[in-house]
């Protein structure tokens, strides 16, 4: 892929052989940025798994960098009644269902009652490729419908590995202050680094790296602190 003359002056200022500290590794990424609009910085991180094996899980990070979420959620009754009152963008049953089988997908995440989930999953051929189908495991699919909403509505994000055993995630914008980053990449770290399998032999973590949206990527060092 050819880089423009703005990234090979960036990628100059980069040792590709060091392992950076994370502090300055943040310093560097926003020195560099030289995109027109306000870059989103990334964090990659290479595990040690097996094929079969996918780390997976949800946290909420300590500074919040996205505009707020429009949630949908699948709930009859009662619980359609507390999802509204708990602020959810959208709330429905068999409606929501026929819906987004026609094809409607304008909301960021999806929430549902166990109750539901018969017939949600019939939505995984539109939801599953965005992305955007319920799931225990992202705390998605619950009764406690306000929990659910409330932690989303504070920033509430997924992190989970692809098939080669890496995990890419935004982490913050270049126009943040430094400890904003610092406190979200550690928390990222902290919360990869405890989902470590129990039959991993040797290295979990395999290298660390931060990037921004234009910019050339770094290797940090791996410590959460």
């Amino acid at each position: 892929m050819k880089r423009g003359k703005k990234y090979q002056e960036a990628l100059k200022a980069v040792d590709r052989t060091k392992v950076y500290a994370k502090n300055d590794a943040v310093e560097l990424i926003k020195k560099l940025s030289y995109a027109k609009f306000d870059e989103t910085v990334e964090l990659s991180m290479n595990l040690n798994v097996k094929k079969s094996t996918t780390i997976r899980d949800t946290l909420v990070l300590p500074h919040q960098f996205r505009g707020e979420k429009k949630i949908l959620v699948f709930a009859k009754g009662d619980k359609a009644e507390e999802a509204r009152k708990a602020g959810a963008a959208f709330v429905g049953d068999d409606d929501m269902i026929e819906k987004v089988k026609g094809g409607w997908t304008d909301f960021d995440v999806a929430v549902a009652t166990p109750d539901m989930m018969k017939d949600v999953g019939k939505l995984g051929p539109i939801l599953g490729r965005r992305g955007l189908m319920p799931n225990p495991k992202t705390q998605t699919v619950t009764f406690d419908v306000t929990a659910a909403i409330n932690e989303l509505k504070k920033g509430r994000v997924e992190f989970r590995s692809d098939k080669t055993g890496v995990i890419h995630m935004p982490v913050g914008k270049v126009s943040m202050e430094i400890a904003q980053l610092l406190d979200n990449i550690n928390a990222v770290v902290s919360e990869v680094e405890r989902k470590r399998p129990s039959d991993t032999k040797g290295e979990f973590v395999k290298s660390v790296a931060l990037s921004a949206t234009m910019g050339p990527g770094l290797r940090i060092a791996r410590e959460s602190e």
